[in-house]
């Protein structure tokens, strides 16, 4: 379904009452996931102040799905590890990989079910096998971000390393995990000599 152009703008209350400006009606929660399963574009805004708070209700819409009996995505490990990376260094990769990836699934769900017919039995493991290299190279790439050595480490998704810099005398490229090991080790250590400082 296309996405609709225009934005409607939603008052939140103090009451907490929700205000749909576009049909001049009170609207729930409920309302909005609908809006937004129908692509229809919409931002929250404070009544009183009118900061945009479209972030927490759309956060706020996800927790009320969550708790509908039969309709949890968020896998427990999942939930954790998204807990996790609060406050940690690679907590500025994380939205945008998520995003990306997100994007690319939704791509390929549409895709999916325009040659579902036929296919019911392996099409969806071969979705999900592509979802996943794809996802492993969308990852490798916000990393060359932040850690070219690291990106390379992780390899394109294909499991074939990313090329190395060139440099004259080169040692072969350590296997991938051997690799991940001592930059993670340089890492930590980075980060102990860090708390030592602010210690002293």
């Amino acid at each position: 379904m296309a996405r609709q152009t225009d934005t409607t703008v939603i008052k939140k209350y103090a009451n907490r009452r929700l205000y749909n400006t576009g049909t001049s009606t009170y609207v729930t929660l409920e309302n909005l996931a609908t809006m937004v399963k129908n692509n229809e574009d919409f931002v929250v805004q404070d009544a009183k102040t009118g900061e945009d708070i479209t972030h927490s209700v759309l956060t706020q819409i996800i927790f009320e799905q969550e708790n509908k009996g039969g309709q949890t995505l968020m896998p427990i490990t999942f939930l954790r590890q998204l807990i996790r990376f609060y406050g940690d260094q690679m907590q500025m990769v994380i939205p945008t990989y998520l995003e990306q990836s997100m994007s690319a699934f939704s791509r390929e769900q549409e895709n999916f079910r325009d040659k579902v017919e036929g296919t019911m039995a392996a099409a969806p493991m071969k979705l999900m096998e592509a979802q996943v290299r794809r996802n492993t190279e969308m990852f490798r790439q916000a990393m060359a971000m932040f850690n070219p050595f690291m990106a390379g480490a992780l390899g394109d998704g294909t499991g074939a390393k990313a090329p190395a810099p060139a440099a004259a005398g080169a040692e072969p490229q350590k296997d991938e995990l051997a690799a991940m090991r001592e930059e993670l080790a340089a890492m930590r250590e980075r980060i102990e000599k860090l708390d030592a400082k602010k210690a002293d």
